[in-house]
């Protein structure tokens, strides 16, 4: 990657409106689903905040930070984050979400809390185990059922559209090691571990309905988990057998 990088705030509305360009691209949704200019610039009015990852001055990634509560603290709800993809997989995404740590921190908030789903085993690493955040809540059927990702037809399988909520202390001692560029490991032993699929996208390609098992196998597993007081705070990445680890 030859391109120089920088992150910086959006805040002219031409740079807003290229965030919902990129939505448009990256996550393929219908446009009632998107969130418009008007969206952005009432959050920033309302104290949040923007970041835009720019090379050469051109939108290629942004993190939406939204005013929000925590157990009654001040936090920020990370609605999206979104990274062009020619540029993923070359640490985008994580620089924007450490910015994001930044600028929470300068205004004098320390959490950050947002969602992903259950079954995808790199976000669960990246979230875990790259940032260091904790899970402790489990959202079924969030959006509701999705009845397009699944087959077609009479054949056609709703998928859930589960979500567990990631929990970022973004002063934590884990979170901080890690900002530092240094390694963090859990003094205690797991409790439990929740298994997941090793590659979601090829199972939902070639067996919906048994994703569709998988999908309520995690919910079944992490509720139980969660009502007997286990949180998550680390994941296993494995080729076969990737998996949460549960305190």
């Amino acid at each position: 990657m030859e391109r120089s990088i920088e992150i910086r705030e959006c805040t002219t509305l031409e740079q807003l409106s290229a965030c919902v360009g990129l939505q448009r691209e990256v996550f393929k949704l219908p446009e009632v689903e998107l969130s418009p200019v008007r969206h952005l610039v009432v959050t920033r009015n309302a104290g949040g905040f923007i970041l835009g990852a720019f090379a050469d001055d051109e939108l290629i990634g942004f993190v939406l930070s939204v005013p929000a509560f925590l157990r009654g603290e001040k936090a920020f709800y990370s609605h999206m984050t979104a990274v062009r993809d020619d540029f993923q997989s070359y640490g985008v995404g994580a620089r924007l979400k450490w910015s994001q740590r930044a600028k929470a921190l300068e205004l004098g908030v320390q959490y950050v809390k947002w969602t992903f789903e259950p079954w995808k085993a790199r976000n669960a690493y990246f979230n875990l185990e790259k940032l260091g955040v904790e899970i402790r809540e489990y959202g079924p059927n969030f959006y509701g059922v999705d009845l397009t990702t699944a087959g077609e037809g009479e054949h056609g399988v709703g998928l859930f559209s589960d979500r567990l909520f990631a929990e970022w202390d973004l002063a934590g001692d884990k979170v901080r090691a890690l900002a530092a560029g240094e390694k963090f490991t859990e003094k205690a032993a797991p409790r439990a571990a929740i298994e997941v699929p090793p590659n979601w996208t090829a199972l939902v390609a070639e067996d919906p309905r048994k994703a569709l098992e998988a999908q309520k196998r995690l919910r079944a597993e992490f509720e139980t988990a969660f009502e007997s007081g286990l949180v998550a705070r680390g994941f296993l990445r494995d080729e076969a057998r990737p998996m949460y680890l549960m305190y």
